[in-house]
């Protein structure tokens, strides 16, 4: 089992919003992600994408909340704070990047995230689903 972080859809996400990479090498990004997702399936593996979302207010209290606790405010940038001026442009991208390489075989499940214990069965769920759908075929 494998659990990436972002992964390959840094391209489409993180380059495009921050202009790290040029219109055509996202652009062209998203027919290599879903060529290469295609190619894990074939080779028998289980792909299962997730998109946990939570709203702009969520993520200002929980910056709020972080930043109030010690122990904590490690994990709170000056980057993190800059990030929030970009949720549009986020937002716009993560909307492109769902469409542009969600498929049948492998779409995008995206969950509510703003309770992170619900967050946090629906994805245990879904995963439990993947597997036991895929081990029920010959």
């Amino acid at each position: 089992m494998l659990i990436y972080d972002r992964s390959w859809y840094g391209r489409v996400l993180v380059e495009r919003v921050e202009g790290l990479a040029r219109v055509a090498e996202w652009q062209r990004a998203y027919a290599e992600i879903n060529d290469f997702e295609d190619q894990l399936l074939h080779h028998g593996m289980v792909l299962t994408k997730f998109w946990l979302h939570i709203t702009r207010e969520e993520q200002y209290k929980r910056f709020e909340q972080r930043d109030a606790v010690a122990y904590k405010k490690w994990k709170l940038t000056d980057e993190d704070w800059r990030n929030r001026s970009k949720w549009d442009s986020d937002e716009a991208a993560v909307h492109e990047m769902v469409e542009r390489t969600s498929s049948s075989a492998a779409p995008w499940l995206l969950i509510e995230g703003n309770d992170k214990n619900f967050a946090r069965v629906k994805v245990l769920r879904a995963v439990a689903d993947r597997l036991r759908e895929r081990l029920a075929r010959p």
